[in-house]
């Protein structure tokens, strides 16, 4: 009999039962003076003991802020101390910590604090090319009229206020700095109190995501699901409290803050931000200067510091692991990697947002070939199945969709039961959407993905978003989106455009209409200006030949 795709996750490490607030306090008892995290850009390390106040102050002002269980907290901003302490903060009271893309506009932005039904929203001043507080004041006109935390707006109800990172925002957003004069108000009986409700199977983050179909979704996770998620990838590179990782990408991504953070505070290691975004240079010269012992990243950010001119001026002997995540890695990269960057144990982790994330992880004694023609085996305490379309077990090496169950599976889709019953089965699969084969000693390969989605440079993009927002530009007619293989990003996106009679727009004229009102990873590099789209008999758009063309036309520029 032909060995079946499933796979058992081993069981000798048992999961955490707790909230991450115990296990917040936890590791607080047993390393009061280790250094707990480090943020390079705002020159800034605490202790777990420092780190404690600082979140048990944040947590009190957001109780008398009032903050009740399961009440939505939205965060957007980029990679600051202040992220740390909201995730501690608002999971210590049992508050929903929403994560908010750094790149989105304002469009973007109205939508998720209306699906999530936010009560309070924490955001930075400025970043890059967006400024936060012109676009919060647009969405919300009222909020410089009205009381700061009493806010009362159509658009969205049920929002009470905005807290501002800056020191100075303007009218009607409530600064950081004053939250600490806030938490005054509550007691620490009131405070336990609300620590000591709560169970771990509550809700705790949601983090939205493309997914497998249309806009985007919330993904909501529960302390269970993303405490022992950080944990096991965290006894999977044996982390210890001798730890040092430096943590380059964006904390509102599960990689940040669950494999990072989490990972970090389940062994007692250090977390180090080496600045607000990546930047591969900065990173280099945070990891030598602080003796890093592990680094995470995609491949394209691993690639950027490979090439950094001046990489050879930092001694990185002091990495040891890490992790490559968000794509497939070449061969060669995790080569440079490991022979280059000191990183002889880094292993590769694949899993999905909607898994809090990870489902199947290399080893770090795994072969360089295990490495980087896998994503390695099934995590422990979870499951791997690998299903044809008839929801039936393919044998070993046969490919199919490939699908996860355990304690990682999300609660479910804010708000979305159905998207829910289509993503999670009644048994309890989450069903990836991956193509993949399952080898005879439990490896897994990723082959593609039988939905379009589009992984550039580790962010998810799903066409289908991309073409509805295509629709309201006054030149086009009709859209296709598809992704296209790229050495540097993993993809690249290219639309296919159909004018209205008597209308047109320039690749350039494009990509700027897109900068203004989209984050700047959904932009397409490529446009491709068509009569009409490769057609079926039965009127049905060929996306597989549109790739084809798109890959031939484009090799030959």
């Amino acid at each position: 009999m032909e060995q079946p795709s499933y796979s058992k996750g081993l069981q000798d490490k048992a999961l955490l039962a707790m909230t991450i607030g115990q296990a917040f306090d936890d590791t607080v008892a047993r390393f009061p003076y280790g250094e707990a995290l480090v943020v390079r850009h705002q020159q800034l390390r605490y202790t777990w003991q420092q780190l404690a106040e600082a979140v048990d102050v944040h947590a009190r002002a957001l109780l008398a802020l009032g903050l009740k269980t399961g009440d939505r907290l939205g965060v957007w901003a980029p990679n600051c101390a202040q992220w740390a302490i909201a995730q501690f903060a608002s999971a210590k009271i049992g508050a929903i910590l929403v994560n908010i893309n750094p790149a989105y506009r304002s469009g973007e932005l109205e939508y998720v604090l209306k699906q999530s039904g936010c009560q309070w929203l924490i955001c930075a001043g400025a970043f890059k090319s967006s400024n936060y507080h012109e676009m919060v004041s647009g969405l919300l006109p009222e909020l410089g009229k009205q009381p700061a935390g009493q806010l009362r707006s159509e658009l969205l109800p049920e929002l009470r206020g905005v807290i501002s990172l800056d020191a100075q925002p303007p009218a009607g957003f409530l600064p950081w700095e004053q939250l600490a004069a806030l938490a005054e108000s509550i007691s620490d009986g009131a405070y336990q109190e609300r620590q000591k409700s709560l169970q771990f199977d509550q809700a705790v983050n949601i983090q939205y995501t493309s997914g497998t179909t249309g806009f985007p979704k919330g993904a909501t996770l529960s302390h269970y699901n993303i405490l022992n998620n950080g944990y096991m990838v965290g006894e999977s590179l044996g982390l210890t409290e001798s730890d040092r990782l430096v943590i380059p990408v964006p904390l509102y991504h599960c990689f940040g803050m669950v494999m990072g953070n989490i990972g970090c505070l389940t062994h007692g290691s250090t977390m180090i931000y080496p600045n607000d975004a990546f930047d591969p240079l900065l990173t280099l010269s945070t990891v030598a200067q602080e003796r890093a012992t592990a680094l995470y990243g995609v491949p394209t950010m691993f690639i950027a510091m490979l090439d950094q001119p001046q990489r050879q001026e930092f001694d990185l002997s002091s990495l040891r692991t890490g992790i490559m995540a968000g794509a497939t890695c070449p061969i060669e990269v995790m080569r440079r990697v490991i022979s280059e960057m000191h990183m002889s144990e880094v292993q590769i982790a694949y899993g999905m947002t909607e898994t809090s994330p990870v489902s199947l992880q290399t080893g770090p004694s795994d072969e360089l070939e295990l490495r980087v023609t896998t994503v390695g085996r099934t995590q422990p305490q979870l499951e791997s199945k690998i299903i044809d379309e008839q929801g039936c077990i393919v044998p070993r090496g046969q490919m199919g969709e490939l699908c996860t169950r355990g304690y990682s599976v999300m609660l479910g889709y804010w708000n979305n039961p159905q998207a829910t019953a289509e993503a999670i089965d009644a048994a309890g699969w989450m069903h990836t959407g991956d193509l993949a084969t399952m080898n005879e000693q439990g490896y897994v390969c990723i082959a593609g993905r039988n939905k379009d989605m589009i992984i550039r440079g580790g962010e998810n993009i799903y066409p289908r978003e991309l073409e509805e927002f295509f629709f309201t530009h006054p030149a086009v007619a009709d859209v296709q989106v598809i992704g296209i293989p790229d050495d540097r990003y993993g993809e690249e996106i290219v639309a296919w455009i159909k004018f209205h009679p008597g209308h047109s727009a320039t690749e350039q004229e494009l990509q700027a209409w897109c900068k203004a009102r989209i984050a700047h990873f959904k932009t397409p590099r490529y446009f491709r200006f068509v009569e009409e789209f490769p057609m079926t008999v039965t009127g049905k758009v060929q996306k597989f030949r549109m790739r084809e063309i798109s890959i031939e036309e484009l090799s030959n520029r």
